[in-house]
């Protein structure tokens, strides 16, 4: 075990919605192929689906559709990204197992990802969250740009801190996750952000993590918070992934790459890393180009080759 790390690591597969947002729609039937691969691999935490308007984000469209017909494995949770109260009625109507409501602590990105200052959405995630509980649902909020944002450069981490103890005091959520929307988080920033939420009594233990790779930090970044005590990161099979209202937001850490460097430190993942690289061929093929999955080209540090 490599000293001071956690003895386990949850990692939250996102690619079903996060990844292929941000890629040309796929038929409704391989979004549930791909999820029912990622069901197989000992991940207990799969984001399936997102319940925005399908002229929103086209490729999210008929999710209904999509959690109708998924083979639901038992102890794994399929969660759903809803923006407004349409979405989380739609959403708990499908027996989600968990809701993810998002605000973005940047004022131009929030608008221009859902119209409204972040002071709205955080009255929105209290009346969501409200909604979510009347069905003993589950609420994560994700607070992005947590770490940059692309339109407005760096970001206090006191008020990313700020943000998120209100959401916890004013909307009683169940759990918080910080996302690195514009791929600017580096382990200096991860470790400002983690005392900042330290100074509000918020212990790196309890959040979850959300990096980008965009310039090459997201190993780095998850293996400073590991060392700080963070135990739950997201990651997307294949590397596939962005964000749709963040220019140069390339792809999000692969979940292959994550758990391949984390179980190597001693950690236990519960996953089945080659039925994951199974998962990232199957990915590919969908979008039907090479993802930037590094793992899922050279295989695990211990694979041989004939001599």
């Amino acid at each position: 075990m490599f000293a001071g790390l956690p003895s386990s690591v949850e990692i939250r597969e996102v690619g079903p919605r996060d990844g292929l947002q941000n890629e040309e729609p796929i038929a409704v039937d391989q979004r549930i192929a791909l999820i029912n691969a990622l069901s197989a691999t000992g991940l207990t935490a799969i984001e399936a689906a997102s319940f925005v308007h399908p002229k929103a984000i086209p490729p999210m469209a008929d999710s209904a559709r999509v959690m109708e017909g998924i083979t639901r494995v038992p102890g794994v949770r399929y969660r759903a990204l809803v923006p407004n109260e349409r979405g989380t009625l739609d959403a708990l109507a499908c027996a989600v197992d968990e809701v993810e409501v998002v605000m973005s602590i940047s004022e131009t990105h929030n608008r221009k990802n859902i119209n409204m200052s972040p002071e709205e959405s955080l009255q929105q995630i209290v009346t969501l969250t409200d909604l979510a509980h009347q069905e003993d649902t589950p609420v994560e909020a994700i607070l992005s740009t947590a770490f940059g944002c692309a339109y407005e450069g760096n970001v206090s981490p006191e008020r990313v801190a700020l943000y998120a103890r209100r959401v916890v005091d004013e909307a009683g959520v169940d759990g918080l996750s910080f996302g690195d929307t514009s791929g600017m988080a580096t382990p200096r920033v991860v470790h400002e952000l983690l005392d900042a939420l330290e100074n509000v009594g918020i212990e790196p233990s309890t959040v979850g993590l959300h990096f980008h790779n965009t310039r090459n930090t997201g190993l780095a970044n998850v293996m400073v918070a590991l060392l700080r005590g963070v135990s739950k990161f997201d990651a997307s099979i294949g590397g596939l992934g962005g964000c749709p209202y963040s220019p140069g937001a390339t792809g999000n850490i692969s979940t292959e790459d994550v758990v391949h460097m984390v179980e190597d430190l001693g950690a236990d993942t519960g996953c089945n890393l080659q039925k994951l690289i199974g998962c990232g061929e199957l990915a590919e093929e969908l979008v039907g180009r090479q993802l930037p999955s590094q793992v899922l080209r050279s295989g695990p540090r211990t694979q041989t080759v004939a001599s």
